[in-house]
C-alpha cells in the first residue's frame, strides 16, 4: 500500500476523530489500515484518556446560543473546559455548537441520568412493573426488562445518553469522550435551557 494512500487515511482519520497525527498513525497500524477499526481503537483509547481527565477542574468554557430559523426555538448551553486557550479553538466551538443543535433537535430534559430525580425514576419503574404484572416471566427477568426500559428512558431524556444526530452510531457521551481525548482537556456539559413557542 503506497505512502500517499496512508497519508490520505491519516488525514481522514484526523478529521473524523480530532486525534493527533501519531495517535492516528498508531491506530491505523494496529487496524491494518482499516479506517473504521482505527476509529474504534481511537475511541477506546479516548475513553481511557477521558477517564483520567475527569477529575481535572473546568473553570473556562463557553455559553452558546442557537435560534432556529423559524424564530420559535432557541437553546442556551454552557460547556466547560480547563483553559481559555481551548475555549477559543474551533474544535471546542464546533463541539459546543453541535451540542446546541442536538438539544434543539432532541429536547432532552437532563444532561445525565445522575440528574434525574429519584421520584421520577421510581415512577417510571412503577409504570413498567404495572405493564409486566400479567407477564409470566420470573422476577429476575422482569427486573432485567425494567432496567432495559429505564435505559431507553435515559436515552430519550438525558443528553449524554442520546444518539448523536450527526452520527447515530455514537452517543453524545461517546462524542464527548472522543473530544476530551482529542483536545487533551477535561470538558463538561454543565447545563442547558431550551425555549420553544408551540
Amino acid at each position: 500500500m503506497g505512502q500517499q494512500l496512508d497519508t490520505k487515511k491519516i488525514k481522514e482519520l484526523r478529521e473524523l476523530s480530532g486525534a493527533g497525527v501519531n495517535d492516528c498513525k498508531d491506530a491505523l497500524k494496529e487496524a491494518n489500515n482499516d479506517l473504521n477499526q482505527a476509529l474504534e481503537i481511537l475511541r477506546k483509547k479516548g475513553q481511557k484518556i477521558a477517564f483520567n481527565k475527569q477529575a481535572r477542574v473546568t473553570k473556562e468554557g463557553a455559553i452558546n446560543s442557537y435560534i432556529h430559523s423559524n424564530q420559535k426555538l432557541g437553546v442556551l448551553v454552557e460547556v466547560l473546559c480547563e483553559t481559555d486557550f481551548v475555549a477559543r479553538t474551533d474544535n471546542f466551538k464546533d463541539f459546543v455548537h453541535d451540542i446546541s443543535m442536538q438539544i434543539a433537535a432532541t429536547n432532552p430534559f437532563w444532561v445525565s441520568p445522575n440528574e434525574v430525580p429519584i421520584e421520577i425514576i421510581e415512577q417510571e419503574k412503577r409504570i413498567y412493573r404495572e405493564e409486566l404484572k400479567e407477564d409470566k416471566e420470573s422476577e429476575e427477568i422482569k427486573e432485567k426488562i425494567i432496567n432495559g426500559k429505564l435505559e431507553k428512558f435515559f436515552s430519550e431524556t438525558c443528553l449524554l445518553k442520546q444518539a448523536f444526530i450527526k452520527d447515530t452510531t455514537i452517543t453524545i457521551e461517546q462524542l464527548l469522550t472522543g473530544k476530551i481525548a482529542a483536545i487533551g482537556e477535561n470538558i463538561k456539559i454543565q447545563r442547558f435551557v431550551r425555549y420553544s413557542l408551540s
